[in-house]
């Protein structure tokens, strides 16, 4: 299984709630439009989830998605798995929860950027939660909770070798938010080799002790 990864990423946040995370040219912004107005036309649910719980909505809820709807949670739940094959526990209720943290934290993120790079991913969301252009452009041809571990890499894959700059931006985005969002969480620091934050840097900045 390709790794997905992008180690150290704990310093990236401040620059990609500046940075559009797709750069696709008019065609690409055209077909996002599009593909965004029809999927809300038709019913894909794009309103944010709200008070449930990542993973398994049976389990009390604690956390309130500001931006990511339902079928964006599904999205993460299919395609997290692959990102971190080999970094997330192997214990099923510690994925499990591993797994709700980030997609909880992706949340966060998001909500934190500009209204211009929300538009941008929430188009991004609408492509792939849209089940014709999923199977046109991803080439994944069950929903999102049906999808295996190998279907979601190989797809994944295919994004990110695509020389279309529209689906190589896609998986930018997709990747790099997660690996934030996953690597950036100070449990999961030892798995990419960074010991945290300087002893000194924690006793002089009162960020750390309020993190």
């Amino acid at each position: 299984m390709s790794d997905h990864s992008l180690k150290n990423t704990s310093d990236d946040q401040p620059e990609l709630s500046r940075r559009g995370f797709l750069k696709t040219g008019l065609g690409g912004a055209l077909l996002l439009s599009t593909v965004s107005l029809t999927a809300g036309l038709t019913g894909c649910a794009t309103t944010p989830a709200g008070r449930i719980s990542a993973v398994d909505t049976r389990t009390d809820a604690r956390y309130q998605f500001q931006f990511l709807s339902r079928d964006d949670i599904a999205l993460f739940e299919a395609l997290l798995p692959a990102m971190f094959a080999g970094a997330l526990p192997e214990e099923a209720n510690q994925r499990r929860f591993a797994i709700a943290g980030t997609i909880e934290r992706v949340d966060q993120g998001i909500a934190m950027f500009g209204p211009a790079n929300q538009q941008e991913l929430r188009k991004l969301f609408d492509l792939l939660n849209f089940a014709p252009t999923r199977i046109a452009l991803a080439r994944v041809w069950s929903d999102w909770p049906s999808v295996s571990t190998e279907d979601a890499d190989a797809f994944l894959n295919r994004w990110r070798n695509s020389r279309i700059g529209l689906l190589n931006n896609g998986y930018i985005a997709l990747t790099k938010i997660s690996n934030v969002a996953f690597y950036g969480h100070a449990p999961h620091w030892h798995v990419s080799g960074y010991a945290g934050p300087p002893a000194w840097a924690v006793d002089a900045l009162p960020q750390f002790h309020n993190a």
